[in-house]
């Protein structure tokens, strides 16, 4: 199951999409961070690197 980005709590700093070895998230045209579900193998390195715990696993 992809991993669950809050958007009422992401800041929007991409440090989630630098840490994503699959390249599945990115921000979005409001600086959202959103996931890409086809290619989440949800591993939870962006959970880890989402510095104010906008990311559900």
């Amino acid at each position: 199951m992809p991993v669950k980005v809050n958007p009422e709590v992401c800041i929007g700093c991409g440090a989630c999409c630098g840490g994503c070895p699959t390249g599945s998230l990115n921000l979005n045209d409001e600086g959202k961070s959103v996931c890409n579900e086809d290619t989440c193998i949800d591993c939870g390195a962006c959970v880890a690197t989402c510095p104010v715990g906008a990311i559900e696993q």
